[in-house]
């Protein structure tokens, strides 16, 4: 199983990136996948998740109206567009997947059965 991020990297407050996740190794239409992230010092916390299947999507309040998620199944990718960023996104995102079949849309670590290598998001003031 890999799940392989990329698209990080360092911008200014307002400014946009769009990370990556190209998955490989499972059954990919049977996983929500999405996005983590952990500043330094602090918990990692969900960000986004979409049901590769359905469609379902998931933001957290933080991110709601300045970031979309989506998934190209036949490329079996998800992407993170972000836009509109502040300087408190910055932090490692960590692409993630896990069965849809009894997930809970919490989007809490626990739950999580894969884990990318991670990415890095600096955003300056």
């Amino acid at each position: 199983v890999q799940l392989v991020e990329s698209g990080g990297g360092l911008v200014q407050a307002g400014e946009s990136l769009r990370l990556s996740c190209a998955a490989s190794g499972f059954i990919y239409d049977s996983y929500t996948i999405g996005w983590f992230r952990q500043a330094p010092g602090a918990e990692r916390e969900g960000v986004s998740c979409i049901s590769t299947r359905a469609g379902s999507i998931y933001y957290a309040d933080s991110v709601k109206g300045r970031f979309a998620i989506s998934s190209d199944n036949a490329k079996k990718t998800v992407y993170l567009q972000m836009n509109s960023l502040k300087p408190e996104d910055t932090g490692v995102y960590y692409c993630a997947a896990v069965l849809t079949a009894g997930f809970s849309w919490r989007l809490l670590p626990s739950e999580i059965d894969y884990w990318g290598q991670g990415t890095q998001v600096t955003v300056s003031s």
